[in-house]
């Protein structure tokens, strides 16, 4: 059964129409400094499907609800080390409209943020778009294009010099099924793929839209056919990055699980996992340019190293833009070993390369990144504090008000 999550989100009503308030929420700030910083709570059990956030000042915030009864709310600013309290009242109606939106249209969801592209989400199996490409390298469950804040471009799908790249997507190269070795990033292989299997729901909001999505990894060796993983994806863009330093700001948790009772197995290797494929514009060495948390530049020295976060970029179109992507700390093997190609826009958290490692039946392989798209030269400062917004969100504390 698929959910949608369009306005069925709880949101904020001005001051005047809120019922009496049931609640008080206090925002404790940590070590760093907020500024459009999304923050998520567990919602009281009592109340309705709409709910509303009042500050001191009296302004309301919207607080969106997703189906798991998460809470989500921007929270506008706060220095570090100080705290905020709101009071957390069940409204009577919603009166804050979407502000970031998906639509689907056929098999593609279309992302925007104040009428303004930010992403596609290509569903089921795209057309093959050159007469070049062989129908075993069709693709579905990815993010392609991704689009900056000023309209450019900066990913690429079906590479001439790596067919099998697409976007942003998350299949593994070097694996061992029951003895065979499927590869489910070299398709062209014949040996192994991704597929998408359907959509749980999508949503749009004033606070994130979002969609959650079935995939799975088949070994094409065997006979029949066999799905050695299931995987789960839900994304999330949000309505922030809309001042003066503008960006895009969303996030992809991927759950992996077993598709049976048995195991598989990872040896060390170079590449796979979440990988990003940047404009065909920026293929050749000096044509893409690399930025990693650690300050490395080169992406020689950038490759296999390790790093919070490592932005990518180039020009589209004669205009710079960039992308960087932000590993959770909750990630298997935190801080992630890095793949940076040394000619091509290329980029991979790679695990496995720093040891071999197994999926056993019964377990969950949970991956978290959230990505941070920018026009321009890559912002340290702006990718540290939106790391650390992600890494160490603000604590929220419950109780009830007097």
């Amino acid at each position: 059964m698929t959910f949608r999550f369009a306005l069925t989100t709880s949101i904020a009503l001005a001051v005047g129409q809120a019922q009496a308030a049931n609640h008080s929420i206090r925002v404790d700030a940590g070590h760093y400094d907020r500024l459009d910083t999304p923050v998520r709570f567990q919602l009281p059990e009592s109340g309705g499907a709409n709910w509303q956030l009042t500050g001191s000042d009296g302004q309301a915030l919207p607080v969106q609800l997703d189906e798991r009864g998460t809470g989500t709310f921007i929270l506008p600013k706060l220095a570090a080390f100080q705290t905020a309290v709101f009071t957390l009242s069940d409204a009577v109606k919603k009166a804050h409209a979407p502000a970031v939106n998906v639509a689907r249209q056929g098999s593609i969801l279309h992302f925007t943020l104040g009428g303004r592209m930010v992403m596609h989400y290509q569903a089921e199996k795209s057309e093959l778009p050159r007469d070049d490409l062989e129908p075993i390298y069709r693709r579905g469950g990815y993010l392609h294009p991704i689009v900056t804040p000023d309209g450019t471009v900066i990913t690429d799908d079906y590479p001439h010099n790596h067919k099998h790249h697409h976007g942003i997507w998350f299949p593994w190269t070097n694996t061992e099924f029951e003895g065979r070795k499927p590869d489910f990033w070299n398709m062209g292989k014949g040996t192994g793929t991704v597929e998408f299997t359907g959509l749980q729901g999508y949503w749009s909001g004033p606070v994130h839209a979002g969609f959650a999505s079935l995939h799975q990894f088949v070994d094409l060796i065997a006979k029949p056919r066999k799905v050695a993983l299931k995987e789960t994806w839900r994304v999330q863009v949000y309505a922030v990055g809309r001042g003066d330093l503008a960006y895009h700001l969303f996030e992809l948790e991927s759950v992996q699980r077993c598709a049976g009772k048995s195991k598989i197995h990872f040896p060390q290797y170079r590449y796979g996992g979440l990988g990003f494929r940047g404009h065909g514009e920026w293929d050749g060495r000096e044509n893409c340019f690399y930025l990693t948390s650690n300050g490395e530049s080169d992406r020689i020295k950038g490759h296999a190293t390790r790093a919070r976060w490592c932005h990518v970029g180039g020009k589209t179109g004669g205009k710079l833009a960039g992308i960087g992507v932000l590993c959770h700390p909750s990630n298997f093997r935190f801080p992630q070993p890095m793949r940076i190609h040394p000619t091509e826009p290329f980029f991979n958290f790679a695990p496995s390369q720093a040891g071999e490692w197994e999926i056993k039946p019964g377990e969950e392989y949970v991956s978290r990144y959230q990505f941070v798209v920018t026009d321009g030269k890559p912002d340290a400062a702006l990718l540290d504090r939106l790391w650390n917004d992600y890494a160490h969100p603000p604590r929220v504390e419950i109780y009830d008000a007097k």
